[in-house]
């Protein structure tokens, strides 16, 4: 199973910002991460949108959090951003196009598998994750000299 490249960048944004103290810079974030400023407009969009982070025009604007770590869900974020993203094409609901669809073992077994993933992402939160905060902080945002 692969989550799409938007739930990646959904989730180093939200990462970013969860060891950032206060508001960060979009560019930060992309620089950090050596991603496209377009894709992660995008996303920050999405991630505003859906109550995850709050944004701030002008000088000393920025993105952050919209609420603590600890209530970030990344199982609920992981749902959310991949919907409408489907593991195999028979999962998309209408489609018709599987031959052998009436007798087909697999799906329920893809099906599982991908409930049983999703079952361990919904037991973490972005606290979690972050672990140690001032390690990943070192890593993303170095000591300018």
């Amino acid at each position: 199973m692969r989550l799409n490249l938007f739930t990646d960048y959904c989730l180093r944004t939200l990462m970013y910002l969860g060891m950032h103290e206060g508001v960060a810079r979009r560019s930060d974030v992309a620089k950090a991460y050596a991603i496209s400023y377009n894709h992660l407009m995008k996303v920050v969009h999405w991630l505003s949108s859906a109550g995850y982070v709050d944004t701030m025009r002008g000088r000393g604007g920025g993105i952050r959090l919209s609420r603590p770590p600890i209530s970030i869900s990344i199982g609920e974020l992981v749902r959310r951003s991949e919907s409408g993203s489907y593991m195999v094409e028979c999962f998309e609901p209408g489609n018709q196009s599987c031959h052998i669809a009436p007798v087909c073992q697999l799906k329920p077994v893809l099906h599982e598998a991908q409930e049983a993933m999703l079952s361990v992402l919904d037991r973490y939160s972005l606290a979690d994750v972050l672990g140690d905060r001032q390690s990943l902080r070192s890593i993303l945002i170095p000591v300018l000299s």
